[in-house]
């Protein structure tokens, strides 16, 4: 029941997400003047709408986006093109532009997308990005200053009591010998009983708060991790405050080779120290001045993230086709983050207390929609960036021509990137397909993740 919860609170999520979306668009139109026929929230057959006002009001049957439908979005042709042979090409991008031009009323008149000015258009297809980053930005700050975030502290919660493998299966016990993969096994060279922990050898207890090493005052767990991390194979003494009084504990941390970068996207390792200790973190509230900092570097890390997409679709390609493992760090479609979100609120409460799955929640739901903002900010037709790209095309080049003392050359004509458009939309549409795949018969579940 509760997996299904996660499910359709991701779905609902979601498709508020488009609907905010396209809110903003709509939103501004109308603040302009313009006549918006259609307000539509998903794509193919519609399940359900409603005429409000001079706008038909929906919800289609693919939840993959959504649109509102603006009358002229395509100004007429700059020529006259009666009795002329068309090309396939040219044939196609006129009937695109007379369907655009038979939405248009006698009435209409200036209320039309082209004949706005290009500031309007601009502010018109921005918006929906916009609503997307302040809907993120305000899941970031019910996340941050309403719940918190974990925060690792000086005391003890854990204490590894052997050294595996980060391959090592989860539940391998330490009197279970394994070989050098962390796999169990029962006899050869590389079978043996895993080795204690440094910090178990030292006697550590969960509860135990490290005020000092060597004789040095820390008081915050980077500056502690920081010291065992530079003292590979080198005796340190750990100073803790144990029932209210101070114990020293001398420990030498076990070289160990990680990541450069921390994530595994580089194959470069550094030796760094390893004791077998895990902090506390509990949720610590953030001050709502800490929000546009961390907002502003997951629109960084985000932007990386959506740049090197097309780099990973060959491996992408080969787990959904060639049975390769997934990456982890590779796009996700929206049936493997809607299964993610159902495993998520699937976990018993003792792994996972509801408070956990809410803001794990949430910070997917805030993560889609920046991913939402900085897709549609891609300049390129039909996505909202190649719209606000062809404005602003449209007002340079009537500052070139008004300083070269020539008319203005009026409208950019946006009919002419409809092939443009239909590469983009097929694109979206294969990779999208290739997600869909991949999440079904290669999915990235939870505990992929962990």
């Amino acid at each position: 029941m509760m997996t299904l919860l996660g499910v359709l609170l991701f779905v609902v999520g979601l498709a508020f997400s488009i609907w905010f979306h396209e809110l903003g668009h709509f939103v501004w139109a109308r603040r302009f003047g313009m006549r918006v026929t259609q307000f539509m929230v998903g794509f193919g057959p519609t399940l359900w709408s409603r005429r409000i006002g001079e706008t038909e009001h929906g919800v289609k049957a693919i939840p993959l986006g959504g649109y509102i439908r603006i009358v002229g979005m395509m100004p007429p042709g700059e020529e006259d093109l009666a009795g002329r042979k068309l090309g396939r090409l040219r044939k196609l991008v006129e009937e695109v532009r007379g369907a655009s031009l038979l939405d248009i009323g006698p009435g209409d008149g200036d209320r039309v997308f082209y004949r706005k000015p290009w500031w309007q258009r601009i502010i018109v297809m921005s918006a929906g990005p916009a609503h997307n980053l302040v809907f993120a930005f305000a899941l970031f700050t019910i996340i941050l200053v309403g719940f918190g975030i974990p925060t690792p502290t000086t005391t003890v919660d854990s204490v590894s009591q052997c050294v595996l493998p980060a391959t090592a299966p989860r539940d391998t016990g330490c009197n279970v010998p394994v070989d050098e993969t962390g796999a169990p096994c029962e006899a050869g060279p590389d079978c043996a009983i895993p080795v204690r922990s440094p910090a178990s050898e030292a006697g550590f207890q969960p509860g135990d708060r490290i005020v000092a090493i060597d004789g040095r005052p820390l008081d915050s767990w980077d500056g502690v991790r920081g010291v065992i991390r530079g003292s590979p194979d080198e005796p340190i003494t750990v100073t803790v405050l144990r029932d209210g009084d101070e114990v020293d504990l001398t420990v030498t941390p076990l070289p160990n080779q990680v990541y450069a970068d921390g994530t595994g996207e580089s194959d470069e390792t550094v030796t760094v120290g390893f004791l077998g200790l895990g902090p506390t973190t509990p949720y610590v509230q953030q001050p709502i001045t800490s929000v546009p900092g961390q907002v502003g570097e997951f629109i960084a890390e985000a932007a990386q993230r959506l740049i090197g997409i097309p780099a990973k679709m060959p491996q992408l390609f080969r787990a959904a086709f060639l049975g390769e493992e997934r990456d982890v760090n590779g796009p996700v479609g929206i049936v493997g983050v809607g299964r993610i979100s159902g495993e998520v609120f699937g976990l018993p409460a003792a792994d996972a207390p509801f408070q956990e799955k809410m803001i794990f929640f949430l910070g997917l739901l805030a993560s889609l929609n920046m991913v939402l903002f900085l897709f549609n900010l891609v300049p390129l037709y039909p996505l909202d960036g190649g719209h606000v790209a062809g404005a602003l095309w449209e007002k340079a080049r009537a500052v070139v021509a008004r300083l070269r003392h020539k008319p203005d050359p009026g409208p950019f004509d946006t009919a002419r990137l409809m092939p443009v458009a239909y590469v983009v939309a097929s694109v979206f549409i294969v990779l999208s397909g290739l997600l869909l795949v991949a999440d079904i018969v290669n999915p990235i579940t939870l505990d992929s993740l962990q």
